[in-house]
């Protein structure tokens, strides 16, 4: 477990040697510096250190070309120094930052890049002057005081704006009240950006709600200045810094790259999760487009959620709130609605995940519906849905949200029940269903995928916990992440047996062995709302290359990638 640490302070001393502020010059040198490596393989390198500590590991080392929406970053290791790959930086003039919470650079920083040639830069930290802009949700939650249970509601609220805002805010309870009452009727599919209002309000317990408010304002400033200390997660050491991680800005932050998934020629698609466009980004030539379709339903909230592929190339998108799904061939750039029956199509209706993975199989793919708590089945030459009820028979009592979805070889279905703890399997044949609890109670699984083994890898979101569903065995494994409040929202299987998870808290990539239960965790350089996630080569592709981690930042318009060096 990763145990969090306090800055008592911001401000640091620092020695009269060292000058109050700067714009780094540059020093082109054609040789090597200590043990960097030779001048063609480094275009910039230097030693990170501050008064405070001395050389410092674990701070990240970002660079960004003027005028370009690419950034690089990598990792200072154990003894301070940082160092990227020429191939990684093109000639020009580069902003540098860098991410180590509670420090800061203390003057805007640039490099120069030429070809052929390595820069040096030292990089002198001084103590942040505003750590609470700083942390992270995770940190907000670890630094937070408060039960489980309390703190438990606002693991929702991270998925439309960060937990800064609530502990910034000064509203006491009675404020917060009608505050609270106001978010339910905003769409799943809302962002700071674009709030994108329900047609029909959800309904919500006036007591639980009174009661969450009164926790808020017991953690914001509604009393003047936050009466706990604020909590810090130790940078990364040692394998967590041997990594190299590119950023590329979309054209508009208001883009929100709900799944992002690549294709066969290295292309990145992506949902976007508050507009009806599918979207493409080329890591190679930075060529981006955007596929608009048609709104089914205007004036409903637009965006979808899930973005899945089909055996024959096509590419399925969830319709959320506009109902029903959407089939896109990127041969013809056409895209084919398929529509809800009337019968299903209310004001409610709400379509956000799906399976067609499997659907050259028998034409079916699978979605569901979200209101009713349902399973359909879309049957692609009539247009027709059938419908499951899944938890049929069990107690009324308790919530349930057929979620994440994947499909074994027979198209079988294994969805995740993201409002209680269950795994379920829908028979393709009969139509019947299989309820299996999670060792974990009030688990909440979220997203899953499945392994040529027909193994299903999935998020325990509200455990804390990866697992695994053996579905031979109807067996289940768990692995605690090493970091609480966490919440992981994704998992995805590598070539090499090891689990990748991301989420919208830690702004942590997390890596897992699952025969060692040993991991790593790798911070990002921004605050990163990470939904769904991808490592290529997949086991499922034979494909000989570097592992390479991808996401999306659903909140900063922006695809990520990760290629660990290790």
């Amino acid at each position: 477990m990763t145990e969090p640490h306090v800055i008592a302070g911001v401000a640091s001393r620092r020695p009269s040697w060292l000058p109050i502020g700067f714009i780094a010059l540059l020093v082109l040198i054609c040789g090597c510096r200590g043990a960097v490596a030779e001048t063609r393989d480094i275009a910039l390198s230097g030693i990170v250190t501050s008064a405070r500590e001395g050389s410092m590991e674990g701070v990240l080392v970002s660079a960004r070309r003027q005028g370009s929406p690419v950034t690089v970053t990598v990792v200072a290791d154990a003894i301070g120094r940082f160092a990227f790959p020429a191939a990684r930086l093109s000639p020009g003039i580069h902003d540098i930052t860098i991410r180590a919470v509670g420090f800061e650079l203390a003057a805007p920083v640039r490099a120069e890049i030429t070809a052929g040639r390595q820069a040096t830069l030292d990089l002198s930290l001084v103590g942040a002057r505003n750590l609470a802009a700083q942390l992270s949700n995770t940190e907000w939650l670890t630094s937070m005081p408060g039960t489980a249970e309390q703190k438990r509601p606002l693991i929702e609220c991270m998925s439309c704006h960060t937990l800064e805002r609530i502990a910034r805010s000064t509203l006491d309870a009675a404020a917060l009240y009608p505050v609270l009452v106001r978010m339910t009727r905003y769409a799943n599919n809302s962002t700071m950006e674009k709030p994108q209002l329900r047609k029909v309000e959800r309904s919500f317990n006036e007591a639980t709600a009174r009661k969450l408010a009164e926790y808020l304002a017991s953690v914001n400033r509604s009393r003047g200045a936050w009466s706990y200390p604020l909590m810090t997660l130790p940078r990364p050491k040692g394998r967590a810094t041997r990594v190299v991680i590119t950023e590329y800005d979309l054209p508009r932050r208001a883009i929100a790259p709900h799944d992002v998934r690549t294709d066969d020629q290295g292309r990145v698609w992506y949902s976007n999760f508050v507009e009806n466009i599918l979207g493409r980004l080329d890591p190679a030539t930075l060529e981006h487009r955007e596929f608009p379709y048609a709104a089914a339903k205007p004036g409903f909230p637009e965006g979808s959620l899930a973005l899945e592929a089909a055996a024959d190339g096509s590419w399925w998108l969830s319709g959320m709130f506009q109902g029903g799904l959407y089939r896109f061939d990127p041969r013809t750039e056409v895209f084919r609605h398929f529509p809800l029956p009337a019968v299903l199509d209310h004001d409610a209706a709400q379509q956000s995940l799906l399976m067609p993975a499997r659907a050259h199989v028998d034409g079916k793919v699978w979605t569901n519906d979200v209101l009713k708590q349902s399973i359909l089945r879309l049957d692609i030459a009539s247009g027709a849905y059938e419908s499951i009820e899944p938890f049929r028979g069990l107690s009324k009592s308790r919530q349930h949200s057929p979620y994440g979805m994947v499909a074994d070889a027979g198209n079988n279905l294994f969805f995740m029940d993201f409002a209680d703890e269950n795994v379920g399997r829908v028979d393709a044949r009969t139509l019947r269903s299989t309820i299996y609890p999670t060792p974990t109670p009030r688990s909440r699984p979220r997203r899953a995928m499945i392994d040529e083994q027909g193994r299903v890898w999935f998020a325990e979101f509200a455990a804390d916990k990866v697992a695994m569903f053996d579905p031979i065995h109807e067996a289940f494994r768990e692995w605690d992440v090493p970091t609480p409040h966490t919440y992981p929202y994704d998992v995805h299987l590598d070539r090499n047996g090891e689990l990748w998870s991301g989420s919208m808290s830690s702004d942590r990539v997390l890596r897992l062995n699952p025969l060692t239960g040993t991991s790593i965790e790798y911070l990002l350089p921004r605050q990163t709302n990470i939904r769904r996630v991808f490592v290529e080569p997949s086991p499922v592709r034979s494909v000989i290359g570097p592992l390479k981690f991808w996401t999306g930042s659903n909140h900063g318009g922006s695809i990520i990638q990760l290629e660990p060096e290790d």
